[in-house]
């Protein structure tokens, strides 16, 4: 069974015809996690979890547009999330606070300096924009000075949420929306991955208990 520190495997389905990709897609269904992940390379990775947790069908084309590869993937999160920000810079960069500011100055200089005393494994630190009286101003200098990332998730589970790397390593936004699409939490997170978007150990124990319920029920 695959464990949750250990990394993932992968079932190759590139060279399957359609009818056997559209049976692995029925059989694994649609879960609650999906993305995009852009490679320094240009290649885009899409990806979705199916109704298993840790199960990931991914999709790779090229910067035309063609399909180059597609697997399984089972792992907490596909690999292909972690190398796409490795090479950002572990750092925030920035000039002068901005006519109209109120807080975003003190809210870079906390992301640079958990930045740089962030290390692999340490828990996420939590920035709850939700919280500080921001300005226009604050909000668009500091979307600026951060930067769009290489990876967007989407967890539609009780409610949905939103989470996009910045251009910065290790920092994310999670933003939680309402059924009105309105976002009713706003934060940072200063991590690797967010938890949110990983798969657990008891997400595999249950995953693979309802492969063999799927194995027993179709392919025996």
């Amino acid at each position: 069974m695959q464990k949750a520190g250990q990394p993932g495997q992968l079932f190759d389905i590139f060279e399957f015809d359609d009818d056997d990709k559209k049976l692995v897609t029925q059989t694994l269904g649609k879960g609650e996690v999906c993305g995009v992940a852009a490679l320094p390379s240009g290649v885009l990775a899409q990806f979705k979890e199916a109704v298993m947790a840790g199960v990931w069908h991914m999709r790779f084309t090229d910067p035309a547009g063609d399909l180059i590869a597609e697997y399984i993937e089972v792992g907490p999160i596909p690999m292909t999330v972690r190398r796409a920000c490795t090479a950002l810079p572990a750092l925030v960069s920035h000039g002068p606070a901005p006519p109209g500011a109120m807080n975003v100055m003190p809210v870079l200089t906390e992301i640079g300096d958990r930045i740089v005393q962030y290390r692999d494994g340490d828990p996420a630190h939590a920035i709850i924009l939700s919280l500080f009286p921001m300005s226009i101003e604050d909000v668009n200098f500091l979307q600026v000075t951060l930067g769009a990332g290489p990876v967007q998730l989407t967890s539609r589970g009780y409610r949905t949420c939103r989470v996009t790397a910045a251009g910065a390593r290790n920092v994310w936004s999670v933003q939680f929306y309402d059924n009105m699409d309105e976002i009713v939490l706003d934060m940072l997170q200063i991590v690797d991955i967010p938890s949110l978007a990983l798969a657990t150990e008891e997400d595999f124990r249950d995953s693979a208990a309802r492969l063999r319920d799927v194995e027993e029920a179709y392919f025996k």
